[in-house]
């Protein structure tokens, strides 16, 4: 996928790799966690390496991203080769290079393979007047070869550019809600951020109400915008100590648990908590959010996925809604198609016939339902 803009929604048939794109970024947060044979592991179960690479295939798993901190930012291109020896996964390669400006080559901060190899402790951007030659380099060996260098790295000061790399894929926000997660009493206990499968909802609640009551009074506002009767919602400590959600219908005197409130409105609530965070996550991804949606709230919902993109964190979302995607311009959407067992990835505004269909004024997700979408594969 090239020149993906801040908001990038994802369609496809069932089958067709939508949601591999999502365990790219999963794998990366994951491997930063741990380490590369768990992030597989969890993929892939113990077979994880032979599970994950591509059918078929041989040589490593590589995975390349290119990205800018900020549309200043000098274009960053991290690349991570993953191979396997006697059941047990390896980082054979993994580099780090900046570019300066739109030509010449790239530079590079990091060079990493089983476990040891070369970074930059002087950070490029921060003196535009350095050349390749005045980069002071640094050998370094981490204590597996199994772990990422930019996860052991990003703890010291002395990698500026690898420290911002780990703090990014650390802050992704990989979304895998579960309403059945996010129902029950928690145990006491404090979370500011929203997790990957929802289950400390209650306590997000709970902190934005006592430290951030604007924010918590926005999510509430809109909550109830979308979901008639609702007026009120609260996270109630018991003697037991556990944290539970009750809803505050306006028709009746007495709130109510989660766990008689639909599925709904919990996966509502959890979407305003997600995009109304005081510290907007650098990426966020979501894979179908139409499940258990009113359809006349997708459009609305993706407008509100657009202005968390504009304010510069990125926002992926995959869809089989045709609702949603009627709020989806052309740029913004990619069509998978799948051939001969491998998936190709083509951006709408590049095939004619939908950019025509587009500025004859029909929406997408008309044409998604019509089964408009005859993109040719590997175009």
């Amino acid at each position: 996928m090239r020149d993906i803009p801040n908001f990038c929604v994802i369609v496809g048939a069932n089958g067709v790799g939508k949601t591999t794109i999502f365990r790219v970024f999963d794998f990366l947060k994951n491997a930063m966690e741990s380490n590369v044979n768990v992030a597989l592991n969890k993929l892939g179960g113990s077979r994880g390496f032979e599970e994950v690479r591509s059918r078929g295939s041989e040589g490593p798993i590589e995975i390349e991203l290119k990205f800018r901190e900020s549309p200043k930012s000098p274009l960053v291109t991290y690349s991570l080769h993953i191979s396997e020896s006697a059941g047990r996964a390896y980082v054979e390669k993994e580099t780090l290079m900046y570019r300066r400006g739109s030509k010449g080559k790239p530079w590079q901060f990091l060079n990493f393979s089983k476990g040891s190899g070369e970074a930059v402790t002087n950070e490029l951007s921060e003196n535009p007047k350095l050349q390749e030659k005045d980069l002071t380099r640094s050998r370094q060996t981490l204590k597996s070869d199994d772990i990422l260098a930019i996860k052991g790295l990003a703890q010291f000061e002395d990698f500026p550019a690898i420290k911002a790399l780990g703090t990014l894929i650390e802050n992704w926000h990989i979304s895998d809600f579960h309403i059945n997660r996010a129902r029950p009493e928690q145990d006491a206990g404090y979370a500011e951020h929203l997790s990957k499968e929802g289950e400390n909802l209650s306590l997000v609640i709970e902190y934005l109400y006592n430290h951030h009551r604007n924010v918590f009074e926005k999510i509430l506002k809109d909550l109830s915008l979308r979901i008639p009767g609702i007026s009120d919602i609260r996270s109630k400590t018991t003697e037991e100590g556990r944290v539970l959600l009750k809803f505050k219908d306006g028709a009746f005197e007495d709130p109510f648990l989660a766990r008689y409130v639909s599925d709904g409105t919990i996966k509502m609530l959890a979407y305003l908590v997600l995009l109304n965070d005081p510290s907007p996550r650098p990426l966020l991804c979501v894979e179908e959010p139409e499940n258990q949606l009113y359809p006349m709230l997708l459009e609305e919902l993706a407008e509100e996925f657009r202005a968390y993109a504009a304010n510069g964190s990125q926002v992926m979302v995959s869809t089989h809604s045709p609702d949603f995607l009627n709020a989806v311009e052309l740029h913004e959407l990619f069509v998978l198609t799948k051939q001969n067992g491998y998936t190709s990835i083509t951006r709408a505004q590049d095939d004619e016939q939908l950019r025509a269909y587009f500025n004859e004024g029909e929406k997408l997700g008309t044409l998604w339902k019509h089964e408009l979408f005859e993109i040719e594969s590997g175009k």
